[in-house]
């Protein structure tokens, strides 16, 4: 175990080139500080833990799953104790996007078109309506922020006081904004109202925005890796359900989009849709590895840019661990930033509000889930832990604890970052991509 300042000389000497391309035509970094993990494990086992309503396949949802701890918590050494948090949220569980509700409406409508239904499995097709909303958050969405309000209450009251409050912000959209609001209303409840934390800022996201992964015009796609991984998986799935409806002329993207209304439907109705049932086990991970190519190549290493997108907010994390001006020419928003009342920094309890594709650009700019090899899609790596269900549920969560220690009878600082509750690994933390 080593402490910030040693990290901080042998970092200096093994960052060897600066960042030759720009985010946005800004540059990255203008200084850095490395950070430790404490009693930090590398491998991510899951644990057991209640589902919703007991489906383990939920797992498999990819981003789309909902929120389950990848390990259970395990709180700081003996001779450590917290003296920050920060933690960034995912919303929790919501309804599709309109142009994902749009294909998922016109995949069930060929299937509908089919001229018999031959197998039991599909026998609730032809009376089947899809009526699910739109972009905003479900009713368990919410209970999931409210849930995590009173345990984030629970696991670090000891920073909380009546002048010491957490400074809550959000991404300015409508899940995001109600999710930092439910998370809130947890926290009361589990003070017993004594602690009513307030969403202080809402961040527009027609501006510069570190919560939001829209700053990027020159961004590319994941599209290519996803159809790749597409064409291996679905054409089996396809041929199957058009032999049990012949006349549908399932094609490889109505796979997808069927699959999609498992999740969707669960969440909104927190009851097992029907849609779950049609598909195998293993065709749930190669659904969950769509997702895992989808944010790997679109916000994550395999897109040039995509950790770019999360400098920001490790530059204002930098600033809150460290008690120093927001150093950052990317995309924070400097009115906001240079303010004490919108940018505190006598704060020990810092909660934000995100959406995972954000996250995911987070995650690769700190170094987090670095994967030995790029991820093929052709062929998942069964040893990956770049995995969407454990890095971006919904409700997804990571948590940077400040931490003071006392080791061999001297004092300083030290932190942790935990993702769903798992310790990560900071070897690679605070490079230059």
């Amino acid at each position: 175990m080593r402490n910030i300042d040693m990290l901080r000389r042998e970092l200096a000497k093994m960052i060897p080139r600066i960042l030759e391309h720009a985010l946005c035509e800004h540059m990255l970094f203008r200084w850095v500080i490395p950070l430790l993990a404490l009693g930090c494990n590398t491998k991510l086992n899951t644990v057991d833990h209640p589902t919703l309503l007991g489906l383990t396949t939920q797992q498999s949802w990819a981003q789309y799953s909902p929120y389950y701890p990848a390990v259970e918590y395990q709180a700081p050494p003996p001779d450590c104790n917290v003296v920050q948090v920060n933690l960034l949220q995912r919303h929790g569980a919501r309804y599709p996007t309109k142009s994902a509700g749009k294909a998922m409406k016109k995949s069930v409508k060929r299937l509908k078109s089919a001229k018999s239904f031959l197998d039991a499995s599909l026998d609730f097709v032809a009376n089947y309506t899809y009526a699910l909303g739109t972009d905003d958050l479900v009713p368990f969405g919410a209970t999931q922020s409210f849930e995590a309000g009173q345990l984030h209450y629970g696991r670090y009251a000891s920073l909380v006081n009546e002048r010491m409050l957490p400074f809550v912000r959000a991404s300015g959209s409508d899940r995001v904004v109600d999710s930092a609001l439910n998370w809130t209303a947890g926290f009361a409840y589990a003070s017993n109202q004594q602690y009513t934390p307030v969403l202080s800022v809402i961040v527009s996201q027609s501006s510069n925005d570190t919560l939001d992964d829209h700053q990027c015009p020159k961004i590319g796609t994941s599209d290519a890796q996803t159809g790749t991984w597409l064409d291996v998986f679905a054409p089996e799935i396809a041929d199957r359900l058009n032999q049990y409806a012949p006349g549908a002329h399932l094609k490889n993207s109505d796979i997808e989009n069927l699959m999609s209304l498992c999740p969707f439907e669960t969440v909104a109705h927190e009851q097992i849709s029907p849609w779950c049932a049609l598909f195998t086990e293993e065709e749930w991970a190669s659904y969950e590895y769509d997702g895992d190519l989808y944010d790997y190549y679109g916000n994550g290493y395999g897109q040039q840019l995509g950790p770019v997108q999360g400098v920001g907010y490790v530059n204002e994390l930098l600033a809150r661990l460290t008690g120093q001006p927001v150093h950052d020419n990317t995309q924070t928003n400097h009115t906001l930033d240079s303010s004490p009342v919108t940018f505190p920094q006598d704060k020990a309890f810092y909660a934000d509000f995100s959406h995972d594709n954000q996250m995911i650009s987070i995650y690769s700019a700190l170094g987090l889930f670095v994967q030995p090899h790029p991820l093929d899609p052709t062929h998942p790596n069964p040893m990956r832990t770049w995995v969407d269900s454990k890095l971006v549920p919904f409700s997804a969560r990571m948590i940077t604890e400040k931490l003071e220690c006392t080791i061999g009878g001297e004092r300083d600082e030290y932190v942790r970052i935990l993702v769903n509750d798992a310790l990560q690994p900071l070897p690679l933390l605070w490079r230059y991509w």
